[in-house]
């Protein structure tokens, strides 16, 4: 802290001697503008000295800053899509600011109706996101809530494919520029919040619904203002704190898959009526947790009060264990919004609040996860089948969310306050034909998967911005407050074999029934505050600016598993007999007989941990321009990282009491340098160092199982090794890794929302962690550091009109962006000896492999159709294509081949269109996965068939919507 203080004091002194000799003999003016009929501060406003080559852009406030001589001006305000707005006769002394009313911009549809208004100043927020493009000092991307409209998008993953690099995982989940979700960090209104599924580092993007969101921005290289811990891409979501006008609306949609819905052998289980709105936990609760007798059979006296306890225990679990069949309702959403903006003389309030409901029914038959291995012969090239499991699994999730928005705009001062929350609940069923196990036994069967999963987040956030001295210094400050859980309660396994005689059994061999309760816990707080001072260096516009941040979170997660056990009961097959009163021990007064279970969560609880991070930073940058076109941005940061764990491992050998098990200051340099080659082109060089850090579930001892597909995840830290061979695969010290990240583009810009650019990049990670397969646990898979790698990648983006071919064709837009990229890591010595010991005779081993997580190519495509006139007036129409290449989702290990996904080709098309006499009515019509891809994962091996690792069909999903504005 103390080399950030002295960094700090060194940069001030310097540019205050700068400014001090360069400012004088001249003056300032200083501004704001916005839209006359929002109120709506507009950023990217070109203000220019008429008849001069001097002149601002506006910043995200609305903001500009001119420094001229002594003299009287006329100014001239351009901005696409408005109105050009002359003020005469401005007056400017030596060494004084003439600060500007605020400037209003009419819009250039100003004598039509209030609601085509409406329309056009959402396309310019379209436009202000490529304005934003063009005059960031970093290299960024986004996507505007206008767009969201277009594309007919209704959450944020969805809408997020549109942009540059980036990708969709599971429809949630995003990579940019093919890394994994690892290397991906998100922010909300700026500040970190955790996510709904402890298996990622990102937050699910599809929790966000459009209606909330104001626009998307995802930053491609380090700033010293940013955080830290990304790599691939940090993307930051801002809100709706406020309406800019008057709205009240309702919408409604629906949704048909002929592969999911009424579908008469569609699996579901009996659900509570809480189910449907997302609060299913509270009818799933655990029988016991305390006082429970450990074994059935160490209880002597079936009628004492032990037996009395156990008893009362045994019969309080839900009876059902079996999936039954139903049929299968069309998913359907339902949103509301109201809001409204009150202009007074010195300020502006608005509020914005919205509500979105959304139940969706998703079946997939014939679903397929596999387990394969390389054989002992080495002449044998073709891939054993160590376990199969093939059958039928629905899935009815619930989302439930709704956000409060509140703004309050001074001339000098905005506040914002945003209240979310975030229900989701997601209910599984499933039944599946089983084959062998991939722990040895060799055995036919089937098992039944019932599931139920509850998340929920809240979140709080209060920021503000100020200008001070007219502009000349800016203070911008928030406050980010977080509770999230995730409740797994009352998972269902149960698995039956057939035996040669047709006779039903559940023994070792299948495995024995479980019944698993997960609770996960999480608070978030953090809080920053960003400092600005504007500059005049060498004739040009400068900057200082420094800033820093807080945060803290803290995690607490239990896993208790009941192990089920049915001890000499004749069985039928069906899961539901398990649980049937005349079953439950003692069977008949037999205590030899009967269902009964065990608790290996007690008396201690190896699934059970405590994890809190303590984490502050700070950072000083300066942006400079040593001439008119030239802009150089360099700045350090510094975070120190502190993560504390309470838990154990499984067998007690290693136990951690709020111990730490990271702890590190790390120093983050960045250089950002934008060369204007002219008014609309741009070449943009970076370079800055970040960083990669464990998770909370990483850096644990915590071994998850996924009962559906038979795969554990084990925590970081524990050993994997096998010491009868004297080898070790993995030592359990599990640290951050450090990223270098060099970045070229070359961008320009040619109105019209059309752009083009073509970017490389080039990034070396030290440690990089991958999640491998465990080599002493089949099954299992584990986060590691791996071997070094490096990632060599070219983007290229564009948005071009049509009009060029034929003004016939100017409604009409291409937007294609594609990402390629070569990947490595080095092997660590344990896996190259690993995989020499395991090839086939003729294979050779190189000493590097793909990255796991990085696809090698990336391809979004989009073609729009925007009308306006006749039948044709506000109806928008396209078709978008998105595939990722094969990409390494889990590197082998012994003898486990590796496992890469299939690429997955999506054409999504959708038409919408605004009607009624004032425009009130939207309707619009999308087409999910025209093609009907599968999403699947293969093993592959050296002159081996692709076998399956995993296979789905999702079918091609046909969406209706309409919404209705008051």
């Amino acid at each position: 802290m103390l080399v950030m203080r002295v960094y700090l004091f060194l940069i001030t002194l310097t540019f205050i001697a700068l400014t001090s000799t360069t400012q004088a003999q001249k003056g300032f003016i200083v501004g704001a503008v916005n839209d006359q009929t929002t109120g709506e501060l507009l950023p990217g406003v070109r203000v220019m000295v008429k008849n001069q080559k001097i002149g601002a852009y506006s910043d995200l406030d609305g903001a500009f800053k001119i420094n001229v001589a002594e003299g009287t001006y006329d100014l001239v305000v351009t901005y696409m899509g408005y109105d050009t707005l002359e003020m005469k006769e401005v007056n400017v002394l030596s060494n004084q600011t003439t600060t500007l009313a605020l400037m209003n911009l009419k819009s250039e549809t100003s004598d039509f109706d209030e609601v085509i208004v409406k329309a056009k100043r959402k396309t310019n927020t379209e436009n202000a996101i490529l304005s934003l493009k063009q005059k960031s000092s970093k290299m960024i991307d986004g996507m505007s809530s206008a767009k969201f409209k277009k594309t007919g998008d209704s959450d944020a993953g969805a809408a997020m494919r549109r942009i540059p690099g980036v990708s969709l995982s599971d429809g949630k989940y995003i990579f940019i520029r093919g890394i994994g979700d690892r290397y991906s960090k998100t922010l909300l209104n700026g500040l970190e919040v955790p996510g709904l599924d402890p298996d990622r580092n990102t937050v699910q993007m599809d929790l966000f619904p459009t209606k909330m969101i104001n626009n998307i921005v995802v930053y491609k290289t380090a700033s010293a203002d940013l955080p830290a811990d990304y790599a691939g891409g940090l993307i930051d979501v801002t809100l709706n704190s406020a309406a800019t006008e008057k709205t009240r609306s309702i919408s409604f949609g629906t949704a048909y898959n002929p592969n999911y819905h009424f579908k008469s052998n569609y699996l579901t289980y009996d659900k509570s009526g809480a189910d449907a709105l997302g609060f299913g936990a509270g009818s799933r609760e655990i029988p016991a947790v305390n006082n429970i007798p450990f074994f059935a059979e160490t209880i002597a006296d079936p009628d004492g009060a032990e037996a009395k306890r156990y008893k009362e225990i045994l019969s309080s679990f839900n009876p059902n264990l079996a999936a039954m069949e139903a049929n299968s309702l069309m998913d359907v959403s339902i949103g509301a919004n109201v809001g409204d903006n009150f202009k007074k003389e010195k300020y502006t309030i608005g509020y914005n609040f919205n509500m979105n409901y959304k139940n969706e029914t998703k079946f997939y038959e014939d679903a397929l996860y596999s387990r394969y291995g390389l054989s002992n012969d080495r002449n044998t090239t073709e891939l054993e089948v160590r376990e199969l499991q093939e059958g039928n699994y629905g899935e009815n999730e619930v989302l439930l969310s709704g956000m409060l928005g509140v703004s309050l705009n001074t001339d000098k001062s905005s506040y914002n306050f945003n209240l979310l929350h975030l229900q989701n609940g997601n209910s599984t069923a499933g039944i599946f034909d089983y084959e062998n196990t991939d722990q040895g036994a060799v055995f036919s069967g089937f098992q039944h998967n019932l599931e139920y999963a509850q998340r929920s987040l809240t979140n709080a956030i209060l920021s503000g911005k100020h200008r001070i001295k007219d502009g000349d210094w800016n203070l911008s400050w928030s406050s980010s407050s977080s509770l999230s859980s995730i409740d797994n309660p009352d998972i269902r396994f149960t698995r039956y074999e057939i035996r040669n005689d047709g006779s039903y059994n559940i023994g070792t061999e299948s495995g024995f029934p479980e019944r698993i309760w997960r609770e996960l816990n999480e608070f978030n707080t953090s809080a920053k505050a960003d400092i600005e001072r504007k500059l005049k260096l060498f004739g040009n516009d400068g900057l200082l600016k420094f800033g820093a941040v807080q945060s803290y979170k803290k995690r607490d997660y239990t896993i208790r598993s009941f192990s089920i056990n049915v001890r000499n009961v004749e069985l039928t097959g069906d899961p539901n007999e398990l649980f049937a009163e005349e079953n439950l021990w003692p069977y008949n007064g037999d205590i030899s007989k009967g269902t009964t279970f065990e608790t290996p969560f007690i008396p201690v609880n190896p699934n059970q941990f405590e994890s809190s991070v303590m984490s502050s930073g700070a950072y000083a940058l300066t942006e400079i321009s040593p001439s008119e076109r030239l802009k150089l941005i360099f700045g350090i940061r510094s975070e120190y990282y502190s993560q504390r764990y309470t838990g154990r491992d499984q067998l007690g050998n290693n136990v951690l009491n709020n111990d730490v098990v990271l702890d590190e200051l790390g120093f983050f340099p960045s250089l950002n340098m934008v060369y204007s080659v002219s008014e609309k082109q741009n070449i943009r060089i970076s370079y800055g160092k970040t960083t990669a850090r464990p998770s909370f579930k990483e850096l644990s001892y915590s071994e998850i199982l996924d009962p559906i597909t038979g795969r554990t995840f084990i925590g970081g830290l524990f050993r994997d090794a096998n010491d009868l061979l004297g080898v070790e695969y993995w030592d359990g010290n599990l640290v951050s890794t450090d990223i270098h990240n060099f970045d070229l583009r070359w961008e320009i810009f040619h109105g019209r929302g059309q752009t083009f650019s073509i970017s490389g990049f080039y990034k070396m990670f030290n440690n990089p962690i991958e999640v491998v397969q465990f080599a002493t646990q089949a099954g299992a898979f584990q986060p590691r550091n791996v071997g070094d790698g490096t990632v060599l990648g070219l983007e290229i983006e564009g948005r071009q009109s049509l009009e060029f071919i034929s003004k016939k064709l100017s409604n009409f837009k291409l937007a294609v962006n594609v990402t390629l990229t070569e990947s490595q890591i080095k092997l660590s010595a344990t896996e190259y000896e690993s995989r020499v010991n395991n090839a086939r005779n003729g294979q050779v081993i190189d000493e590097y492999r793909d990255m796991a997580g990085q696809a090698p190519w990336i391809i979004n495509g989009g073609f729009e159709y925007t009308g306006d006139k006749g039948f044709a007036k506000n109806l928008n129409a396209g078709i978008y294509y998105n595939v990722q290449g094969e990409t390494l989702l889990y590197s082998g290990i012994t003898d486990r081949p590796d496992i890469y996904t299939v690429p997955f080709h999506g054409i999504n098309m959708n038409v919408s269109k605004r009607f009624g006499k004032k425009e009130q009515f939207n309707a619009g019509v999308m087409l999910k996965n025209v093609l009907n891809a599968k999403k699947e994962a293969v093993y592959k091996s050296f002159e081996a068939e692709d076998q399956y690792f995993y296979s789905l069909r999702q079918g091609t999903t046909i969406s209706l919507k309409m919404s209705y504005n008051f």
